[in-house]
This record gives structure tokens, sequence and C-alpha cells, in this order.
């Protein structure tokens, strides 16, 4: 049996997002939020409790990028049922000599998202979002909120059109 979701605009429910996250969907048209239980915000469980297919949902990854002595961080939205190629193509991409999925702390810490919610809406200014283009081209896609308790229900179209997003093919 699967759990109902109430999908409300997103800037309706404030309490629902992260502070950053709140003032990115702030008159951003089409983004939705739903509640959730915060025990399953992680995508699988998540999916499994809703009754949605694993495809519908989009995960953010905050990456690491090394490049002479130099560190740099940049989220990739990609498909749910698919992986990021972080070591090849995220890794040329960004002109970085190695790359590596950011430590939970800094991830958190950085973004002022908690951990299993984060989400390219309301990243620091000037960090990269690379879009696969499956998630790009998508009518929705369930993403994080920025919070545990909650999901967003996204148009592809708005994460192509983040300031600093580029659709690239970043899944193997």
């Amino acid at each position: 049996m699967s759990a109902e979701l109430h999908w409300v605009p997103a800037d309706e429910r404030p309490d629902l997002l992260a502070a950053p996250v709140l003032d990115a969907v702030r008159g951003a048209g089409g983004v939705r939020v739903a509640e959730i239980d915060p025990g399953l915000a992680d995508t699988a469980e998540f999916c499994e409790a809703y009754g949605m297919p694993l495809g519908t949902s989009a995960n953010c990854v905050v990456v690491a990028a090394k490049r002479g002595g130099e560190l740099s961080y940049a989220a990739c939205m990609v498909p749910a049922d698919r992986r990021a190629d972080v070591n090849g193509v995220v890794r040329r991409h960004l002109g970085a000599r190695k790359t590596s999925f950011a430590p939970m702390d800094e991830a958190t810490g950085l973004t002022g998202m908690e951990y299993g919610g984060i989400t390219p809406l309301g990243l620091p200014e000037g960090w990269p979002v690379l879009v696969d283009e499956a998630v790009a081209a998508a009518a929705e896609v369930v993403v994080g909120s920025g919070l545990r308790r909650s999901k967003l229900l996204v148009p592809g179209e708005v994460l192509a059109g983040l300031r600093g997003a580029e659709v690239l093919a970043l899944t193997r």
C-alpha cells in the first residue's frame, strides 16, 4: 500500500523548505512540495513507500573537484535509476585532476540543507549545476527540498534553467 502525497505550490508551505531553497523557489512557477515521512527521504525508500517508479526521481549529488591545490564544488542532477560518471564526464567537464563525492558534513554545511534532502535549488552562488539530459527532458521529477521531511516536484526545464546549470550526458 502506498502512502499519499499532497503536492502544493512550494511557496505556500515555507515550513517544508530549507531557507536557501525557499529563497530559490519564490516566484518559480510549477515547483510543488509535499510533506513526507523523514525516515523515507532516501530515494529508494521514498519511491517504494509512495508508489512512485524510481525513474520519476532525480538525485542531487554534491561533488568536490580538486585542481592545482584548489577545491571547488558542483552539483550533479541524475535520474535516480542511474549513476553519475563522476570520475569521467564530471571530472573532465570541471577540468579537475580529481573528483569525489563531497563528505556529508561538507555538503550539508556548505548548502545549508539536510543530508538526504540536498537539491539544486538554493545552492551557493557560483556552483555549477550539471543536469543530466534525461532530467532536463523530464516533464517533472521529484527532488529534495533541502529537508528530509518533504520533496519537491519540479519540471525538468526549471532545473535546466537554473543559474549555473549546464545540460550534459552525465550517466554511464
